[in-house]
């Protein structure tokens, strides 16, 4: 929001909670102070949800109603939260210098009441590298978000937090926070692609949970019935599982079906018979562990048999095995798999596109994901494209080329804009738009030289059933004359610009070293 008369705008409440939370981490990693913050703010969230029918409860106990009844809050699908975990109860105890093991004495006692979250919390309050002060700074400075006029808005302005707060871990973390994360504005394109109203949403590979976050906020937004959508996930990583419950739990979303096991999705399918109407998923790049060799014979490669040294044509038939008869996916896949001819991939993408199960195809720019620099692509199938919902795109592949998309954020990182943050340059609704329009059959789509091209899949076939976006959609008007020394230049400054400011980093490191080294 910002000042009027001209003051300096004032940052959003979720980035001066962030700040003032990361000072007071000091010596514990990113990676393990996640679940310490993350841990107290669902911990709010939860006491809050039991305060708000707490004391509705209080006020009919005349007519009969127990407050302190776990049932009553059964019937609610509230967290019940025993006395030693209330909220106002870790407040009064935050300047002890104890509160480390009083916290996790009140994550064992929820999970004791609340046999959904069980071994979900986080249990590490009390560990040697966290200061007892700066822990109980941090349950003062979340147990003031949404006091006030906002308390009836804490569910939604907490969830908000949250999902920021993993954002920015993941950023802190770089190539490990990429793991759990998939950075806000891909999921954002995913959904508002696929548009899931209504139906089975599955995520094989669902990290904190952001794309059915996001499947569920777009619902609310485009004012349809969350309760029209059913959520099923699988996570082999049992930490990453943990953010996850907690993610969809302070969302107000049944995260009942989503699973955890260490072998993953391939070795141990713990939704074997779904049929999912929408899958969205960002599996793992390029994955040479997946244990391919133990599956050589399985009932899921309808269009050829993966390679063991690569999961991305695996994950692509496990998507597909689990789509229901009209059912569409939207998933992340490194570009190599656009084009790729060993290990049998070249005959598999062949078996996709004459089996007309490839829809579109998105080009993304680079830097979008923190922990890969490898280049990525969208990849949206149908199993029915002649179904009636939409027109018949049988015959053809919509080619987007977004290469040129999105905005820096910092050094290393893009994202694509949206109409929140841009209206005027939104990318996600570019790109969501011309989809749209092209397989609406009221839509108003026409190829655009350099971003899109409707192609027959005749075409894709004379150009041996390589699947890259810059084949089809050719060069913009602006670039038919493109001035290759003109380019060469201006790239050759960019680098030597970088390589400057390596140096200066350097320096500044060396010196700081020597400073050291003298005292």
């Amino acid at each position: 929001m910002a000042k009027k008369n001209g003051a300096v705008a004032e940052e959003p409440l979720e980035k001066q909670l962030w700040k003032t939370a990361d000072k007071l981490r000091k010596n514990i990693d990113a990676a393990e102070y996640k679940h310490i913050a993350l841990g107290l703010i669902f911990l709010k969230y939860i006491s809050d949800a039991f305060e708000e029918l707490y004391t509705k409860l209080k006020a009919e106990e005349p007519n009969g109603a127990d407050p302190e009844d776990i049932d009553e809050y059964k019937a609610e699908n509230v967290f019940f939260v025993p006395k030693e975990a209330r909220w106002e109860h870790l407040k009064s105890q935050a300047k002890q210098p104890t509160i480390g093991k009083t916290v996790d004495a009140a994550m064992d006692a929820l999970e004791k009441e609340n046999s959904s979250l069980k071994g979900v919390l986080p249990k590490a309050f009390a560990r040697p590298n966290l200061d007892p002060t700066s822990l109980g700074e941090l349950i003062d400075l979340i147990g003031n978000i949404a006091l006030g006029d906002a308390k009836a808005r804490s569910a939604d302005i907490l969830g908000h937090v949250f999902e920021y707060f993993l954002g920015e871990f993941a950023l802190a973390e770089g190539k490990k926070g990429g793991q759990f994360y998939t950075p806000r504005s891909v999921v954002e394109l995913l959904v508002e692609m696929l548009e899931p109203y209504k139906g089975r949403v599955f995520d094989p590979c669902c990290g904190s949970g952001g794309m059915f976050v996001h499947s569920e906020k777009f619902v609310k937004e485009h004012q349809g019935r969350v309760n029209d959508i059913s959520i099923y996930g699988q996570e082999s990583n049992q930490t990453t599982w943990r953010l996850c419950k907690m993610n969809l739990a302070i969302r107000g979303i049944d995260s009942s079906q989503v699973k955890w096991n260490n072998e993953g999705s391939f070795l141990n399918d713990a939704h074997k018979d779904l049929k999912a109407d929408y899958i969205i998923a960002n599996p793992p790049f390029n994955v040479s562990d997946w244990g391919g060799d133990l599956l050589r014979k399985d009932g899921r490669w309808q269009y050829g048999v993966p390679p063991v040294g690569n999961a991305n044509f695996a994950w692509l038939q496990h998507f597909i095995y689990h789509l229901s008869p009209n059912g569409q996916a939207g998933v992340v896949l490194a570009k190599g798999a656009l084009t790729s001819k060993i290990s049998g991939e070249g005959e598999i993408r062949k078996a996709l596109i004459e089996a007309g199960v490839i829809d579109c195809i998105v080009n993304l720019p680079a830097k979008l994901f923190l922990n890969t620099q490898i280049p990525a692509a969208l990849w949206f199938l149908s199993r029915n494209r002649t179904n009636g919902k939409f027109r018949n795109r049988s015959g053809e592949i919509l080619f987007i080329d977004a290469r040129n998309l999105g905005h820096l954020i910092n050094r290393r990182t893009r994202e694509l804009s949206n109409a929140s943050e841009n209206p005027k340059d939104n990318d996600i609704a570019k790109i969501s738009g011309t989809y749209h329009n092209w397989r609406n059959p009221d839509g108003e789509y026409k190829d655009i030289a350099g971003f899109c091209a409707s192609v027959p899949v005749e075409r894709v076939k004379e150009l041996d059933y390589v699947l890259t976006p810059g084949r089809y959609v050719g060069l913009p008007d602006e670039e038919d004359d493109f001035n290759f020394s003109e380019r060469f230049t201006v790239l050759k400054a960019e680098l030597e610009e970088q390589l400057k400011e390596e140096a200066r980093l350097n320096k500044i490191i060396a010196e700081n070293l020597a400073k050291i080294k003298e005292k």
